[in-house]
């Protein structure tokens, strides 16, 4: 899928669906936000959440007192709702989430960060260019040092979702995909329950960036 077809995909799907009528809805993203904290990420770490759409990650941030949040999406609707949420609930102290609208695969970090998160963004990356592209853009956007958390769905996942197929991976099988510049220090599975309480399986993977 181009650049093009992606991007009206998901806009699509923000502009046609509520916050809580899509799969990947959590009301608490807490696997996230603990893996965030286990990285050893301060107020002061700058995260960019990959993928974020209109997810709750960054209102848990704010609310933990992080002070350099980014998120992007490809999804400028996505990204509005969020912002507007975080507005409503937090007044001037969201000002400071920056809100990116761009592809992963085509955009370019103008820093790096110390926390790269992303939980179920790669996993819709099934030709080898796109991942290619990503992976270039994870390595000059982290921090030698920093840390890549990484969720996708796990083996025994779904093939698809929102319509689209998926490559699934295990903390190993994605690990190599990224190459050697990023070591595995932690796996973890999850069971992911939709709005309509059906069961989807994740894996979590935290990497190193090596210099």
């Amino acid at each position: 899928m181009g650049d093009a077809s992606r991007q009206a995909h998901w806009e699509n799907v923000y502009t046609t669906k509520g916050e809580n009528e899509v799969s990947w809805f959590q009301q608490s993203p807490a696997p996230s936000l603990d893996l965030i904290v286990q990285a050893g990420a301060t107020s002061k770490s700058a995260i960019i959440d990959i993928g974020g759409g209109a997810s709750r990650l960054v209102d848990s941030l704010v609310e933990q007192g992080f002070e350099d949040v980014t998120v992007l999406d490809l999804s400028a609707a996505a990204l509005a709702a969020a912002k507007s949420r975080l507005k409503s609930r937090f007044g001037t102290s969201a000002e400071r989430v920056g809100w990116i609208v761009a592809d992963a695969t085509t955009w370019e970090p103008v820093k790096p960060y110390d926390v790269w998160h992303d939980r179920a963004a790669f996993h819709f990356l099934t030709d080898p260019g796109d991942r290619a592209a990503y992976i270039a853009r994870l390595k000059r956007g982290l921090e030698i040092g920093g840390h890549a958390i990484i969720a996708t769905f796990a083996p025994d996942g779904p093939e698809k979702c929102s319509g689209l197929p998926v490559a699934r991976y295990d903390s190993q099988s994605l690990g190599r995909t990224l190459g050697a510049a990023f070591k595995l220090i932690h796996a973890q599975g999850h069971e992911h329950a939709t709005p309509w309480d059906s069961r989807q399986a994740f894996q979590f993977s935290v990497f190193r960036r090596e210099a």
